[in-house]
Order: C-alpha cells, then structure tokens, then sequence
C-alpha cells in the first residue's frame, strides 16, 4: 500500500511517496528503504512554478531526478503535477495514480479534532476554527484540502494532527491560569506541535536505548523549534503552548512573550493590534533579534566574526532551550537521554554545546571532540556522562504514513 505524504506552505507542496507494504510497525521497519519518491512544488500561484521528482526506484530500476518549470496555479495542479512525474511510463514508479491509497497530510491544528482522522466536512470546520491560532498554516492546508476533495473525490485525504501526540500530557501542565469558561468553551490551553517529529524520536531513542521506559528530553531545533519531555514513550511536557508561535524563538516568530507588552508597543508606535502581531509572527525570533538574519547558518558566522546582535540572538536561543530543558528534567525525575533533532539539532554543534555547557552536575556531559562536526546519527556524551546525549535525523514523513494507515483501517 502505497502513502503520498504531504507538507503544505501556502505557495509550497512537499511530498514524499512511501510503500507501507508488510510490517510497519516494527523496528526493523526501514522507513527509509520504503521511501519511493519524493519531491517539491515551489512558488505555486506564480507565473511559472518549479517543480522537482527524486525516484528511487524507477521503471528502469535507477533513481531518477527531474527538475522542470511550470505554471502550477494551486495545490490541486501541484498534486497532478507529482502524479504526472510518478506514472511517467520510463522514469517513473508508478503505473497509475490509484496505486496511491490516501494522502496523508501534516496537519497542524485541529483543535477538537486532535488525532489522526479521513478528512470530511467536520475535520475541515475544526481546522477553521483554529484558523486565528495558525494562521501561516491552517488556510492553506484547508484551501488545498478542499481543492483535492473536488479534483480527485476517489482519493482519501488524512489529517495526521501534530497536536495529538500531547494529548497524554496532564491538564496541570496544559492549562493556562485564565478564567476556566476560557479554556472550557474556546479550547486556550497549551496544545503542542512538532508531535510527528517528537514521536518518532520517541519511538527511535527507546531502539537506541534499548528500553521502552526511557525518559528523554526531545529536542527539534529548527526554522521552527520546540521541546518535549517523553516518559515511556508518551509526551508529558512540551514547550510550544496554544500556537505554534510560543516557546522556543523561532527563526522570525517570538517565541514565549509577554502579552500585557502588546498595549504598550500599540501606543507608542501607534500600530493596530494585527500589525504588531504580524510583526511579532514574522520579525520576531532570531531575525528580529539579530536585525535581519533568520537562518542560524548566517548567525553563527556572524557572531563568529564579532557581531554583538548575532550573539546576542545565538545567546536568548540557547539560554530559552535551556530553560525549557531545565523544568523538563524535573518533571521527568530522572533524564537517560537528551536526543537533538531537527535541521539545527542535526547540524549545529555550536548549539549543541552551548546547550549542554555546565550542566556536568546533573550528569550530563558532553564529549567535545565528538560534538565537533557531528552530523547525522550518532552520540555526543562521554563515558562518565550519567545521561546519554544522542542526535537522531528525524522522520515526520514516516509516522504521518504509519498514522494514516490506522486512520483508513478504523474507518
């Protein structure tokens, strides 16, 4: 059975193509050894988009790589356009587009609608109503649901909610100090994301650990990052809260703020309440705290090279994962392992260390000479570190296949 798994940004379509043929479910699965196909839509809506195919297994039995530029109007055009690319009669690995099961999607907030679900009437009203939570990603996953529903009526859509993997987290931990009508009618509680990243992470440290009751400390570092305290398997802390905008500083987006500051920066700049939110959700976080710079890439150099506002950024990114690390310890009571992930977690030793530096007296430490250059999995403690420091490459892609595949066997 084959699962095209998708990741929408409004003028974007990622895909992954997954044979989820045989046992999944085990932890010689190989998730990558069942990767088909994957590819991307960019600049859709544009006068001419681009679109590019990597196939691992062609008809022809070799991988495959094609880039072309296209008018691509909307995600429904830029779906066809990965089904045209994967039944290519020589370059492609599929025969017909119905050998495609479902397209499982990343959804982001669903608020009562936390979990995996066939996509209907109901999910796509859940996901409006947390529009105003997720503005950067619920429009456009509805928009181009609600295309592909029309376009291909035949073809099952799923909704694989990042927020379902908290779900198990205490109402103590997600509960907002607000008047409780609050939280009871309108659903403001802290709901959490990166869940697919975070349980796959869950579900490959207990592998590399060797044990199902390990307690671990998630952390996906990237253009967006969050945190998440995993005991036995299940989330029971997260660091991300109502939207997607909170915690950790983001790459452009604020991170946790105080909202009693909103009323103040209205009357001193004279600036509507949505033009200081549109600020704070696009030139916030690391680029607005570096003056511009949004990729870590720029800023580590920068600061290499003396740039007080790109250290500064480096510093309130590094001490905000720390903090959260530090209240996820004690919820944990005891910590075997701090795993790193993500395109910053994977790739930044800087970040890596500067996370762990001091922490020696709680058992952690961090080898020097095998944080240097780290890249790919891999472990970064020493001998005597107490617990165990890991980066594993994350696989979103796989658990929203293995998710969407339970969604179609309940219904």
């Amino acid at each position: 059975m084959l699962i095209l798994v998708a990741n929408l940004g409004s003028t974007s379509f990622k895909y992954k193509l997954l044979d989820m043929s045989g046992d999944f479910e085990s932890a010689n699965a190989s998730p990558d050894s069942r990767v088909l196909a994957r590819g991307a839509v960019d600049r859709i809506g544009e006068p001419l988009s681009q679109c590019e195919v990597i196939v691992t297994r062609s008809h022809q039995g070799e991988t495959f790589r094609e880039e072309t530029q296209m008018p691509v109007p909307d995600h429904g055009v830029a779906v066809q356009a990965c089904l045209d690319q994967l039944t290519h009669p020589e370059n492609g690995c599929l025969k017909e587009a119905n050998e495609v099961a479902a397209i499982g999607f990343k959804a982001v907030h669903g608020g009562r609608k936390s979990g995996t679900f066939v996509v209907d009437d109901e999910v796509l009203e859940a996901m409006d109503e947390m529009s105003a939570a997720a503005p950067a990603h619920n429009p456009p996953y509805i928009a181009a649901m609600k295309l592909l529903r029309q376009r291909f009526p035949e073809l099952p859509l799923v909704a694989a909610f990042e927020t379902e993997f908290h779900d198990t987290i205490s109402p103590e931990r997600r509960t907002y100090a607000i008047p409780a009508e609050w939280t009871r009618e309108m659903q403001i509680q802290k709901w959490g994301f990166h869940g697919s990243s975070h349980r796959f992470i869950a579900e490959r440290a207990a592998e590399v650990l060797g044990r199902d009751d390990a307690k671990i400390i998630s952390c996906h570092l990237g253009g967006s990052s969050s945190l998440t305290a995993i005991d036995s398997g299940k989330s029971i802390m997260t660091s991300m809260g109502m939207t997607p905008q909170t915690g950790v500083p983001q790459n452009n987006r604020v991170g946790d703020f105080d909202a009693f500051a909103i009323p103040l920066i209205m009357q001193r700049t004279g600036q509507s309440l949505e033009k200081v939110l549109q600020t704070l959700a696009s030139q916030g976080g690391l680029k607005g705290l570096s003056g511009g710079m949004a990729d870590l890439r720029d800023i580590e150099s920068a600061a290499d090279e003396g740039n007080a506002d790109a250290k500064l950024a480096l510093g309130v990114y590094t001490e905000e994962i720390r903090r959260h690390l530090g209240g996820m310890m004690v919820a944990l009571g005891r910590l075997d392992a701090i795993v790193f992930t993500g395109g910053i977690g994977e790739n930044s030793d800087v970040v890596r260390a500067a996370v762990c530096a001091g922490l020696e007296g709680f058992g952690i430490e961090l080898d020097a000479s095998k944080n240097d250059g780290m890249r790919g999995e891999g472990s970064l403690h020493t001998e005597s570190s107490k617990t165990q420091i890991l980066v594993l490459p994350t696989d979103e892609e796989w658990i929203v296949a293995k998710r969407s595949l339970r969604a179609l066997a309940a219904q």
